[in-house]
């Protein structure tokens, strides 16, 4: 089995926000469920959507004022690359595989990361935004069509995630899955994942090939 081609998730594997989402959905969510501590962590990898039908459909007149606040808040945010990223990614390019965004995000939300990093969309092929799921993670669905949007198999593919709903869904989708530890600890996503790393500094294409080929 030969690797052709590489999914990312973008939070906290492409950009290093997931701490600043933390803080943002950490306030959102005491304010409306103080009685569900930590929820700000059970809702990572989650689309918006599936974040109002499952937390904040009691509050539907609020839901337009977090969309408000969540756009205002993205417009500001700093999106600064994981270490290694920009040169990894272009090493995967210039080997000839396929590379695409696999997020939960929404396309508002691209648009103000193009306006911050106008150059990412050169590093990928696809870039696949909640608007292209039927479900979201930890179903596999995303990680799914973004092999079959590159006519390959799952098993050809090497998924990018780090929260635990993004990673359960790559494992379930039959690809291999490299797991960052840039949000939770690498031992407690070592189990779900078959390798873990810190960032992308020590990663090689060649590493992710002998993932792909060890099947």
């Amino acid at each position: 089995m030969d690797l052709k081609t590489a999914l990312f998730d973008l939070d906290g594997v492409v950009f290093d926000t997931e701490p600043i989402y933390t803080r943002f959905w950490g306030e959102e969510c005491r304010r409306y469920h103080p009685e569900l501590p930590g929820l700000e962590h059970r809702i990572k990898g989650q689309t918006l959507q599936q974040i109002f039908e499952g937390y904040f459909a009691d509050v539907p007149q609020e839901q337009p004022l977090i969309v408000e606040r969540l756009n205002r808040f993205e417009s500001q945010m700093q999106y600064d690359y994981i270490p290694g990223f920009t040169d990894f990614v272009e090493a995967l390019r210039r080997e000839g595989i396929t590379t695409a965004v696999v997020t939960s995000s929404n396309r508002i939300k691209m648009q103000a990361v193009y306006r911050a990093h106008p150059e990412v969309r050169d590093f990928f092929d696809r870039i696949l935004t909640s608007e292209d799921f039927s479900e979201s993670k930890p179903s596999p669905d995303c990680y799914l069509r973004g092999a079959a949007v590159f006519g390959v198999m799952p098993a050809e593919c090497v998924v990018f995630e780090d929260s635990i709903n993004g990673l359960r869904a790559g494992m379930a989708s039959g690809a291999r899955v490299v797991g960052l530890s840039t949000t939770n600890p690498g031992q407690t996503i070592a189990p779900l994942c078959h390798l873990v790393v810190p960032d992308f500094t020590s990663l090689s294409v060649e590493r992710c090939r002998q993932l792909v080929a060890e099947q």
